[in-house]
């Protein structure tokens, strides 16, 4: 369809503009980026026969049909609905009260738009172990547009993103099932289906797609995931199989998560395929061998070996809902027994199955590569957050980049499966949401696993019984009837106004301040500030405090280290969080606090010195006066130049 070879031709431009903006900024020359959309245009020009191209007939995206009037009305609810949800979540909200981690892909992308190679703007000189092409590609923007940061990543940046992924899983539902009605299905299950309850407020992860804004690392590499199922499904040809590798270079630091899903997806198709067929198909193994060097490229020059605090820790997903539903915190909780870890992942893994159940009616169409591909990769997705384990349960990002390939996966499913009366599928669905509600009101403590096992049980031996007689369809509507009460619920509450507005924990002053400092300073000029930590009142310091650095755009000696690379390979899993580890250098931290707290000649020059600091951002402090030259202030911030360096 042309808005699917639009919204692959997107992503692709996407990939290319981060590809070219890399090197351009590295070479000082950041408006190079420029380059490969002049000789696209040049060469369209130049050539009438490339002309034909610009009418859409095939690619990535379909084959030049056009999508009809109903499906398009459905997708561009679904991106109504999604930006309904972002008004409501973001929008509405004053910046200082937006979530917690915007200042921080406020300050990557300042870092990004003056440095590449990039470092940690907010601790001088750490290594940048993260996927950071997001923020070049609005740091590209940014220089391009002349937009400001800020608003690229408050209001704009994810939104096209978001919308494009929309459309390009509908394609792929569309090209897996071979129906309109199958894509526009697949999009609903991936957006709006979501795991049952453990207990009230307590959701058993099955990880939702609204993470546009919280996380546009995820959102990126998930819009540049899709093109490359579409390559891998749909046939090879050799324009494919250069987009194939542009896509996989930008997903190195796009969201590197992706290659590893990828990767196992592949080996499970050459290993199924050589059991059918005995033999290894080139069409496979290349992808896998170049999703494998892609795969090491991220790991050892993006991330230089880093895990961000990721390691392997089996049930460590479930022994955080351990914890929330039992009342038992760290460290006691590193303690508790294996055996209730075990049960709830069982459980957890039939509510994936309640999700994503309908992957049980593709029987032989499982041995086809283009539907065992992307249900190669959803086990892949399932089997990390088993096996892996973050301080902030990042692993769950594992299910999160599955979601709608597991979604496509079982449509097609249910598209395939035997066909049985419409009563019966009725009883089953009205089963499962009557067995979902007992579940969510019964709770669950430490003394009382059996309440939760039980219902589970049953519900497994009615599914058994109407499995025997060969109605696959019925189980599949009994598991999604049982979903249906907690994706309803969450459904609504995204796009309901929160009663309690969030507090407002960014200065009133601080945007000016920092804005101030980057119009008279140069980008390699050092920062210095005694603002670490978040004014919240449940921890002692909550050091995701990112936004001198992020409205400033210069790098801070020691300002936020929540995200290190050197707190989090500090952080042990359900005994020290990862908001307590110190900073990783207190001799600096010291040097650096000393100079606001007991402000003096040998403090302020010890900071010019030896770390090279040129400027101090801080609140109302008049006695830096008498040893720093104040530029700035305003009723909350000021801005200090150190003199004679």
């Amino acid at each position: 369809s042309r808005a699917g070879e639009v919204a692959a031709g997107l992503a692709l431009g996407y990939a290319i503009e981060v590809l070219a903006y890399i090197p351009a900024r590295a070479a000082g020359l950041p408006l190079l980026v420029l380059v490969p959309p002049a000789a696209v245009l040049g060469a369209f020009a130049c050539v009438p026969g490339l002309r034909r191209h610009w009418r859409g007939t095939g690619g990535a995206g379909g084959s030049g049909e056009r999508m009809p009037a109903w499906c398009a009305w459905a997708l561009a609810g679904v991106v109504a609905y999604l930006i309904t949800w972002s008004t409501l979540f973001l929008y509405r909200l004053p910046i200082g009260a937006a979530y917690v981690d915007m200042p921080y892909h406020l300050a990557l992308v300042g870092e990004v738009k003056n440095h590449v190679p990039p470092t940690l703007p907010s601790v001088l000189g750490e290594r940048l172990s993260y996927h950071w092409f997001v923020y070049a590609e609005m740091a590209a923007t940014s220089w391009v547009t002349g937009i400001e940061p800020v608003t690229l990543v408050y209001r704009l940046a994810t939104l096209p993103m978001t919308a494009a992924t929309v459309v390009l899983v509908a394609v792929l539902g569309r090209r897996l099932s071979g129906r309109w009605g199958g894509g526009v299905a697949a999009v609903a299950v991936t957006y709006f289906l979501f795991g049952p309850v453990l207990q009230e407020g307590v959701v058993f992860p099955t990880r939702s797609m609204f993470t546009a804004w919280a996380s546009p690392t995820q959102t990126f590499g998930a819009l540049l995931f899709v093109p490359v199922m579409l390559l891998l499904t749909g046939g090879w040809r050799r324009p494919a199989l250069v987009a194939l590798g542009l896509l996989l270079l930008a997903l190195t630091g796009a969201k590197a998560t992706f290659l590893p899903l990828l990767l196992a997806g592949l080996l499970v198709v050459v290993a199924v395929r050589w059991v059918v067929e005995r033999r290894l198909r080139a069409e496979w193994l290349v992808p896998a061998a170049g999703t494998l060097v892609c795969l090491l490229i991220a790991q050892f020059v993006v991330f230089g070996r880093g895990a961000q605090g990721t390691a392997v820790a089996p049930f460590a997903t479930m022994r955080t809902v351990w914890g929330v539903v039992t009342g038992v915190d760290m460290p006691a909780l590193a303690a508790e027994p294996t055996v209730p870890l075990v049960v709830l992942t069982a459980v957890h893994l039939f509510c994936l199955a309640c999700v994503w159940g309908g992957v049980a009616g593709l029987g032989r169409r499982l041995l086809e590569p283009p539907v065992l591909l992307p249900v190669g990769v959803g086990l892949a997705g399932i089997g990390a957050i088993v096996l892996l384990g973050h301080p902030s349960d990042a692993q769950l990002y594992f299910l999160e980049g599955v979601r709608p390939y597991l979604s496509v996966a079982a449509v097609c499913g249910m598209l395939a499966a035997r066909r049985v009366p419409l009563w019966l599928s009725g009883c089953m669905v009205a089963l499962g949401v009557a067995a979902a509600v007992l579940v969510s009101q019964a709770g669950v403590t430490g003394g009382a696993l059996l309440r939760v096992v039980v219902p589970y049980l049953m519900l497994v031996a009615a599914a058994l019984a109407v499995w025997r007689r060969g109605y696959v369809l019925a189980v599949i509507a009994l598991l999604g009837g049982y979903a249906l009460p907690t994706s309803a619920r969450e459904v609504i509450a995204h796009v309901l106004p929160e009663e309690d507005e969030r507090a407002v924990l960014i200065p009133q002053g601080a945007q000016e301040a920092g804005r101030w400092l980057r119009a008279h300073s140069s980008p390699d000029d050092v920062v210095a500030t005694d603002l670490h930590c978040r004014p919240v009142a449940w921890l002692e310091c909550d050091s995701r405090h990112f936004w001198v650095s992020g409205f400033s755009e210069r790098r801070v000696l020691v300002e936020g280290w929540a995200y290190a690379e050197s707190t989090l390979s500090r952080a042990k899993l359900f005994t020290t969080p990862y908001l307590m580890v110190p900073f990783a250098d207190p001799g600096r931290l010291a040097a650096n606090d000393a100079a606001f707290r007991k402000p003096s000649a040998a403090g302020v020059q010890l900071l010019s010195q030896k770390y090279g600091v040129k400027w101090l951002f801080t609140g109302i402090n008049p006695e830096l006066g008498k040893f720093a030259r104040l530029r700035f202030r305003n009723a909350t911030s000021s801005v200090y130049e150190l003199t004679g360096r």
